[in-house]
């Protein structure tokens, strides 16, 4: 039997829909994982019931670019004020001690927080495979299990590197994987877990990790891959200065044209960051419908610079919002990524130059429109049942009666919800997850991330 849930007289919807409408004191009917109806009074039948009278209703937030492995590495103290590459550099060591079971743990924490702070579809980018557990665990496919334990809706995108130091590249040579067992590794995983159906709750997307740490070669061979299997392409683009110095050196162009002569650009094609294109190349990325996800906190983070995302949207480019990972935002806060995204761009722009509706269509619509889920992004009968509600009647939002939307963006302390519902099931219930044990995960996060920190000879300063 499908699931029903009712929510009642919600005190106020934001449809996300092409008018922009919201609405007040009305119902909303789930029926499976669809959105069946919305109107006044509607009948209950055998529904369950949410009380929604106290409650902000939003599309359910699509976060588009992730490294949930970090979250076992935030805050760390020796890369707390470097740039990218020495960011990098300093980490490597670090995640050179990734083991299954902390990528299982940093995996679940990392969707925990996206369900707990609105998100209900993601995708992360995983590109670390140390070589002492290639041949005895299949590292995405622990992901994909231990997303689906959460609820979350999940497009893991299987990340390599194959061009390390020795070669000319960045991350060390104990990290990069032969570039014939990431071609066959990729192939398997489309063929076991990529579903391509509208409301599907798992799928694959290729991605080697950035210019800088894989070769011309891995790059034309994973884009013919990804295409004769009708999967997308992410990965990191345009990001710092150094990036761009480092293609002109090494390749004689600049990273936006490197990628176009890898066959790197088109509508199934997503670039994480984004920042440094000039104004040729956003017309390129317009002509050939090639997306960008926006990462706002990280790029402040590192200071790497501000995405023109304005005017990619007025050339039509589809642009999404994304936490990026947690050592370099540093949480997994789609909400709170929000805000970021709004007050940044109003730093370089000017007070209109984003606004809290702008703010959330990047995080709904755009984010689904790159990841290429066409059946959610907004609430209308029909579209996939993935909804946030939240809670307004807090300590947080008191005097904030005038806009509810532009409340939970710019009032917000937490920016945790009361209810997630993802394909039309509850994974957060008052606040809480439905699905996982918090304390329990909140333990094992602590250890993984203590073990991997005294491997790597980082001191720890205070024990849990």
């Amino acid at each position: 039997m499908k699931r029903r849930l009712l929510l009642r007289e919600i005190y106020h919807l934001v449809t996300g829909d092409a008018e922009g409408r919201r609405l007040r004191g009305v119902d909303l009917l789930i029926d499976g994982n669809r959105i069946a109806d919305i109107g006044r009074r509607l009948p209950r039948g055998d529904a369950e019931v949410i009380d929604a009278s106290t409650k902000l209703v939003i599309p359910g937030l699509v976060n588009t670019h992730h490294h949930m492995y970090q979250t076992l590495q935030r805050a760390v103290r020796a890369v707390q004020n470097a740039k990218l590459f020495h960011w990098l550099a300093g980490l490597y060591p670090i995640w050179q001690h990734l083991t299954p079971d902390a990528l299982r743990v940093s995996t679940q924490l990392a969707c925990a927080e996206l369900l707990k702070s609105g998100c209900t579809t993601t995708a992360d980018h995983h590109y670390v495979f140390p070589q002492e557990h290639r041949a005895r665990a299949d590292l995405i496919r622990l992901q994909l299990d231990a997303a689906r334990a959460t609820g979350i809706r999940f497009c893991a995108t299987r990340g390599s590197m194959s061009r390390g130091q020795s070669a000319g590249g960045l991350p060390p040579d104990a990290l990069v994987e032969p570039e014939a067992e990431i071609l066959d590794s990729c192939q398997r995983l489309i063929g076991a877990f990529h579903d391509p159906s509208p409301l599907a709750m798992q799928r694959v997307a290729l991605a080697p990790c950035s210019p800088f740490s894989v070769t011309e070669t891995l790059m034309r061979e994973t884009a013919a891959l990804a295409r004769a299997h009708g999967v997308r392409l992410h990965t990191h683009l345009a990001e710092t200065i150094d990036e761009q110095n480092y293609c002109l050196e090494r390749h004689g162009c600049r990273p936006l044209a490197l990628m176009e002569k890898l066959g790197w650009l088109g509508p199934d094609v997503w670039f994480a960051h984004g920042i440094h294109f000039d104004d040729d190349e956003i017309g390129r990325l317009a002509d050939t419908g090639t997306g960008i996800a926006h990462c706002p906190s990280s790029n402040m983070r590192l200071g790497s610079g501000i995405c023109r995302v304005n005017e990619m949207l007025e050339r039509g480019i589809a642009v999404g919002l994304a936490v990026d990972g947690s050592a370099s935002n540093d949480s997994s806060n789609m909400l709170g990524e929000l805000r970021s995204c709004l007050l940044l761009h109003r730093v370089s722009g000017g007070p209109a130059a984003m606004t809290a509706e702008r703010a959330l269509h990047l995080a709904t619509h755009g984010g689904a429109r790159l990841l290429g889920w066409d059946e959610i992004g907004s609430i209308e009968p029909g579209m996939g049942a993935d909804l946030v509600l939240v809670e307004m009647n807090r300590l947080d939002y008191a005097g904030a009666l005038n806009d509810p939307l532009a409340a939970v963006i710019l009032c917000g302390i937490s920016h945790n919800v009361d209810t997630t519902i993802v394909n039309g099931e509850v994974v957060v219930r008052e606040g809480r997850l439905v699905n996982i044990d918090e304390e329990s995960l909140r333990d094992q996060a602590n250890a993984q991330s203590r073990a991997m920190l005294e491997a790597a000879g980082h001191p720890v300063d205070w024990m849990l």
